[in-house]
């Protein structure tokens, strides 16, 4: 599937009319996709510039762009839930995902986080992701392919519990921790093991009791900085002319996220110092 330039057969490609209703097709010659008001030929659109119009069989316009992985998370078939976009870029950003990191990350789920980290560390990283149960690990597997066009070389897909891996099997400590998962904190001493010092664990938890547990468990790991858990909230705009006011629907809580990183064994950091509340 190409990134950019004139379509090609095998694209993906995003169909969106004047009411922003979206259809999702893959290029292939001499097929047809129908719509409520018409068939769209797919060789009208083969060999275009992306971002390129196409008329349906009577006659109304769609604007066609190629799927991004946005587009493809938001659409693709769940077991899971998966991880929203807005968590998801959290996750890359303020856990450093870099190219070339060896991240592991348990469970998969959808496959939804794995897309993104395998687009992130890059040919020379490397991805390992655990998953207890089978049907989401196949959900997983089906999606990344399904975007990606094949298995990436550089991603371990596991069946199994996280708490059976050993440094040895995992080929050396790691760079990246994260998890997303009903009991987090019953990992911490996986976590722990395997996480290189100055790593990132990273947590995504939905509730405020599960947040409570993975916190107080980090701290009782006595070899993590001082954990940070926030949320993100994404709000749109409506912007017409003068009209310029916040939309009505935002998205809101999805889930906590929670940082910490790795000391060298032995190290112990300065206390974080609270303010006497009274």
């Amino acid at each position: 599937m190409a990134a950019s330039g004139p379509f090609q057969v095998g694209d993906r490609v995003q169909l969106s009319d004047g009411k922003n209703r979206k259809f999702t097709i893959t290029l292939t010659p001499g097929e047809r996709f129908f719509t409520h008001r018409g068939p769209i030929a797919h060789d009208d659109l083969i060999g275009k510039d992306e971002g390129t119009t196409v008329l349906s069989g009577e006659g109304t316009v769609y604007l066609a762009q190629r799927h991004t992985l946005m587009d493809y998370v938001l659409s693709m078939p769940r077991g899971a839930q998966v991880i929203y976009p807005k968590d998801a870029s959290q996750i890359l950003v303020e856990g450093d995902i870099f190219p070339g990191a060896r991240v592991l990350e348990a469970g998969a789920g959808s496959g939804a986080l794995s897309l993104y980290l395998l687009r992130a560390i890059g040919n020379d990283g490397q991805l390992i992701s655990y998953e207890i149960r089978e049907d989401h690990l196949e959900t997983a597997e089906k999606n990344v392919v399904g975007f990606l066009g094949e298995h990436p070389e550089n991603w371990d897909l596991r069946l199994g519990d996280l708490n059976e891996a050993t440094v040895e099997e995992l080929g050396g400590k790691v760079d990246r921790v994260i998890l997303d998962m009903l009991q987090p904190w019953e990992c911490l001493d996986t976590v722990k093991t395997v996480l290189q010092p100055g790593g990132m664990f990273i947590c995504y938890v939905a509730t405020v009791t599960q947040l409570m547990k993975v916190m107080e468990g980090i701290r009782a790991q006595g070899c993590f900085t001082e954990p940070r858990a926030w949320e993100t909230i994404v709000r749109d705009w409506h912007v017409v002319d003068l009209a310029v006011r916040p939309v009505h629907r935002m998205q809101a809580h999805t889930a906590f996220l929670i940082t910490a990183r790795r000391l060298a064994d032995g190290t112990v950091a300065p206390r974080p110092q609270r303010r006497n509340r009274r």
